[in-house]
């Protein structure tokens, strides 16, 4: 019995979940209609719990999005399709620049990337994709062009700047030659004959690891924007060194959509240029969502390894091409 036959057998009834999260959130969205509170929560708590159900449901569309994409590339491409995507050196960049052919956020790369990791694209050059779909795509270049209307060059810097930081990453990736955990290489070679069962348990596994991880991490999240008074924030307009120290902290913190993160980073008028691009490239590669959902998919030895060298790289990246453009 292949390893695809063995994962249909045992998640054979995977769809009863879903369904009952679903019926969870129709009934949850029934009561909200209701006028008058069920329930009376401090107003910290009731805060935390508004930012918790806003992250969770501004991730959700596009980590679906994700996921569909994840489980059409592992049950209807055949591994021929992979062998042919160009590797090496000049295949980093190739691989970066195709991330702009999937306009979604942070959280539909990652399942995504690992997709393609099991179809046998080169870790190196599926991590470099993982972190630019979510920064170079035409949405959010659309979404920062418009949110910076009076500063057309921060499109121009958003975009070297994060493909810049992907490639780095990727080549470094690609020298090191670190090994990632819990990735099986799925590549066979050809169709199996039961593709859409194939397409149903990958889906249906991948959506309830990531949500599980996507919990924690915007819970988290929440729990730091509550804490964090707003007269802290006001050191920022102080040195232009300690604005990109802390707009980096925040893209980390606040765990932002990248669609939506340019209008957020564009608020922050007090700021320098450069601090609001690091706001912008850090934010889609680093945040602390993300960083659980990769927890999820490849396990903390990886994360340990990633995230570090995502955040200087995507730091460095930021603070030259905003010195050089702006």
């Amino acid at each position: 019995m292949s390893k695809l036959d063995e994962r249909i057998d045992v998640h054979a009834g995977s769809w009863v979940i879903p369904t009952l999260v679903f019926i969870t959130l129709g009934g949850a969205f029934c009561i909200s209609l209701i006028d008058a509170p069920l329930i009376t929560l401090h107003a910290r708590i009731e805060a935390w719990a508004t930012i918790v159900i806003a992250l969770i449901v501004q991730a959700i569309p596009f980590l679906v999005l994700g996921i569909l994409v994840s489980s059409v590339l592992s049950a209807f491409v055949p591994a021929s399709v992979y062998q042919r995507f160009p590797r090496g050196v000049f295949g980093v960049p190739v691989a970066a620049l195709a991330g702009m052919a999937i306009p979604a956020c942070e959280c539909a790369s990652v399942p995504v990337g690992q997709s393609l990791m099991r179809r046998g694209v080169a870790p190196s050059h599926a991590l470099v994709f993982l972190l630019a779909s979510p920064a170079i795509n035409p949405v959010v270049l659309v979404a920062t062009a418009v949110a910076f209307n009076g500063n057309p060059m921060m499109v121009w810097a958003r975009f070297a700047a994060s493909l810049t930081a992907a490639c780095v990453v990727g080549w470094i990736w690609m020298r090191v030659r670190f090994t990632i955990d819990g990735v099986a290489d799925d590549a066979c070679g050809h169709h199996h004959h039961r593709s859409w069962e194939a397409f149903r348990v990958t889906a249906v596994q991948d959506f309830l690891q990531a949500c599980g991880f996507l919990v924690i991490g915007a819970a988290i999240a929440a729990l730091i924007k509550v804490a964090v008074p707003e007269s802290a924030l006001s050191v920022v307009t102080s040195n232009v060194w300690l604005g990109v120290a802390m707009m980096v902290l925040l893209a980390v913190v606040m765990s932002l959509c990248s669609e939506a993160d340019a209008f957020v980073a564009a608020s922050f008028v007090g700021v320098s240029p450069i601090a609001q691009l690091a706001f912008m490239v850090v934010g889609p590669m680093v945040d602390i969502k993300l960083v659980f959902m990769q927890v999820g998919a490849f396990g903390w030895r990886f994360v340990l390894r990633f995230v570090p060298l995502v955040l200087v790289a995507a730091m460095l990246s930021a603070v030259g091409v905003g010195i050089a453009l702006l």
